[in-house]
């Protein structure tokens, strides 16, 4: 064989072999090669919605299972995240009376991230966004039954994978948050706004205590724009105009008319301030086309930083987000002690072992000298315990306080290993040292172990 017909031979064995294989070991069949270059948390929002707007959860129509499914998967993210769970992880489950009379089921899911400042964490922030979607529909094709899944991967799976990642940022940064900032997934939203309604008026018992509502709602095509609708809410405005004239990865153009009506109107009809978050309408609204593809996960995460500086503003800032011009005030509270500087505004922050990061304090001091207590061992109580503390101008760890309590054995040891920390660096503004206080959250976990025998706590084994 010559040396052409041996290179014509080779060509068509591989031309042969190319053809006979599937598409699939040779084309990605889904939105290209665009995920390999994501960032970490592009990636979790491709993740999050790929899980919620899923085939198998067939377009998570209010009442049905695929709702559920949604709603125990916003579970386990937010749980996972760190953030404190306020109900069961099915949801916190209401009814509803359907136009036929029926009634069905539904569910929000509700979490929880406690601020640090002792004036202003029993003030909240809620993040909310829309769980259900319109489920499926029969029609008839060729002769044949066809079922179209309407998929919601914008409607709202979108606005689902920010707020998770969100509710990820505020819970690894909860010292940064004056306010408290409550996750809400609204069930029951499409067609009749239910869980939102629910939430407002049944559920959550300290209502009159929500100073503002953020709503994260179609959030996936940011080539349309991005938009935040703030009913002309002067006080939110102001936020937003600040925010303007900061280097930020994109800014929302103000509008004045609302994108689509959503779970910020049970907001409002309660007359509490509400910012709607949205990138708009677009052709696959409300169609099975509404998919996984059509998503702009790299515009998704810049819009997510906006409105995680945005959350930080708004649950540091001192007023009181007022409903109607002129209600504006400085909060009704005053601090218990007048000498003492939130960690939040220090110029310098403490250090422990020359970190800022109260994280180092925990990892460093308070989780290698925690001791879990053997009664509560024997009687499986775990959680998370809050304990405030200042720290002194001479770096003194004083004025230890539980603010959140699990259990009085629980309480106490972390009272204990913090009030014996060694001394820190004192925080400084404008270069004096000053008195600082700062909230941490001292996990106590109990872990069955594999192989029989015994418990973990943070990572470390307790006898039982």
């Amino acid at each position: 064989m010559n040396r052409i017909s041996a290179v014509i031979f080779v060509l068509t064995t591989w031309l042969s072999f190319s053809v006979s294989q599937p598409a699939s070991a040779q084309y990605r069949t889904d939105t290209g090669y665009s995920d390999l270059y994501d960032s970490e948390t592009a990636a979790s929002m491709r993740r999050h919605v790929s899980e919620i707007a899923s085939a198998e959860n067939l377009g998570r129509k209010a009442g049905s299972d695929g709702e559920k499914d949604a709603a125990s998967y916003v579970f386990g993210v937010l749980r996972d995240y760190g953030v404190e769970m306020l109900c069961p992880e099915t949801g916190d489950e209401f009814g509803i009376t359907t136009h036929d009379g029926d009634t069905l089921t539904s569910r929000n899911v509700v979490g929880f991230v406690q601020g640090y400042d002792q004036k202003l964490r029993g003030r909240y922030i809620v993040v909310g966004a829309r769980l259900d979607n319109l489920g499926t529909n029969s029609m008839t094709f060729d002769g044949r039954p066809v079922e179209q899944i309407y998929y919601g991967a914008n409607g709202n799976a979108s606005g689902l994978a920010m707020m998770m990642e969100l509710a990820r940022m505020v819970s690894t940064n909860s010292i940064m948050f004056r306010r408290s900032v409550i996750f809400v997934a609204f069930g029951a939203s499409s067609e009749t706004l239910a869980g939102s309604w629910y939430f407002v008026n049944r559920s959550f018992g300290d209502i009159e205590a929500v100073d503002a509502m953020i709503n994260l709602d179609m959030l996936g095509t940011g080539d349309n724009g991005f938009y935040a609708y703030t009913a002309s809410n002067n006080d939110l405005n102001a936020i937003l105009s600040s925010m303007s004239g900061e280097l930020q990865p994109v800014h929302p153009e103000v509008v004045s008319y609302e994108p689509y009506p959503s779970d910020h109107r049970a907001f409002y009809s309660a007359e509490i301030p509400s910012v709607y978050f949205t990138t708009g309408q677009y052709p696959q609204h409300n169609t099975p086309k509404d998919t996984y593809g059509i998503l702009d996960y790299g515009m998704m995460e810049r819009e997510l930083e906006y409105i995680y500086n945005f959350t930080v503003a708004l649950a540091n800032t001192d007023k009181e987000i007022a409903f109607r011009d002129g209600e504006s005030k400085v909060s009704r509270e005053t601090p218990q002690r007048d000498d003492v500087v939130p960690y939040y505004e220090c110029d310098v922050k403490p250090m422990f072992l020359n970190s800022p990061d109260p994280r180092q304090f925990l990892m460093k001091w308070v989780y290698p000298y925690l001791k879990y207590p053997q009664k509560a061992v024997e009687e499986g109580i775990q959680g998370t315990v809050h304990v405030n503390f200042v720290i002194d101008k001479d770096g003194k760890v004083t004025d230890v306080e539980v603010v959140k309590s699990v259990d009085p054995l629980l309480d106490a040891e972390a009272v204990k290993v913090i009030s014996a920390s060694p001394k820190w660096r004192p925080a400084r503004i404008n270069g004096q040292k000053v008195n600082s206080s700062m909230t941490l959250q001292v996990e106590f976990r109990l872990e069955k172990k594999s192989g029989g025998g015994g418990f973990g706590i943070n990572g470390r084994r307790v006898s039982r």
